[in-house]
């Protein structure tokens, strides 16, 4: 059976593969796409995949910041 949570698990994935493909749009992919991953490993109670999530947001995070104070 689908959840909700998998759903969410699926768009994550789908919006990281798009990213993947539109480079001029994808820290503005990743990060929804990593949020929704991050949603889906705290509903199946994965805490490798929590924290890898967790990191990876930040990094995206981190690039989008750089990427404003060169503006």
């Amino acid at each position: 059976m689908i959840t909700l949570y998998t759903l969410v698990g699926i768009l994550g994935i789908l919006l990281i593969t798009v990213g993947v493909l539109y480079k001029k749009k994808q820290d503005w992919l990743f990060l929804p796409g990593g949020v929704c991953l991050l949603v889906y490993s705290i509903s199946i109670r994965d805490a490798i995949f929590i924290a890898l999530q967790s990191i990876y947001i930040a990094a995206v995070l981190f690039d989008l910041r750089k990427q404003f104070s060169k503006k």
